[in-house]
């Protein structure tokens, strides 16, 4: 379905807004924020999807030694902006191998975060154990940002999700291992505050696990 807009949390088929509605609608899910279209890869790519977005664009920064910048998603129209991203990036894993790392910023309810963490609500749920010590933390922001792992989700990956900017965060790993990475105090940065070095980006293949 690539070149039209998707449901973000089945990326099924979306209606636009009509003569009797004024929200994109997902048969399934009903009012949705469209997922948009996603391209390739590139610095001027990540430059609309920040333009556009009304939420933070969260990228690892500086990136891990040898990692990539490997595609941006967003979900909501032109309307309304951007209410959720989701950025890719890819490297070698810290236990060998290659990995993966998706990070997505959304409003409550939009499921793109729990699309790409094999979840079938919108939010991560009571699979979120938050009366328990977080498992990572990351800086986001410059701010100290706990995030809990998730749980029932494929044995294929690693979910962790945590709020920043009063905002869902959420950090997808593949595979399961990979999640070493957020046991570092992994760097964020909103990449609608970063300024001319983002030109400096270095790009990969784009990432399957945004399709």
């Amino acid at each position: 379905m690539r070149g039209e807009p998707s449901c973000p949390k089945c990326g099924g088929r979306v209606r636009a807004p009509g003569l009797f509605t004024d929200s994109w609608q997902c048969e399934q899910h009903g009012p949705v924020q469209p997922l948009q279209p996603v391209i390739p890869p590139s610095v001027e790519a990540l430059g609309v999807v920040v333009h556009r977005a009304r939420v933070p664009v969260w990228m690892p920064w500086p990136l891990p030694l040898g990692w990539l910048f490997t595609g941006v998603a967003n979900a909501g129209d032109d309307r309304s902006g951007g209410r959720a991203t989701a950025v890719a990036c890819s490297g070698p894993g810290p236990l060998g191998g290659p990995g993966e790392l998706v990070l997505v910023a959304e409003e409550l309810g939009v499921g793109l975060g729990a699309r790409f963490a094999g979840l079938q609500g919108p939010d991560p749920g009571p699979g979120m154990c938050t009366d328990k010590p977080p498992d990572a933390k990351v800086i986001a922001a410059g701010r100290p940002t706990p995030l809990w792992h998730v749980g029932g989700v494929p044995v294929d990956r690693a979910v962790f999700a945590g709020e920043a900017r009063g905002l869902w965060l959420w950090a997808i790993v593949w595979p399961e291992q990979s999640g070493l990475l957020l046991y570092d105090e992994l760097v964020l940065t909103d990449l609608r505050d970063a300024g001319a070095e983002i030109e400096l980006l270095p790009c990969g293949a784009l990432s399957p696990r945004l399709l």
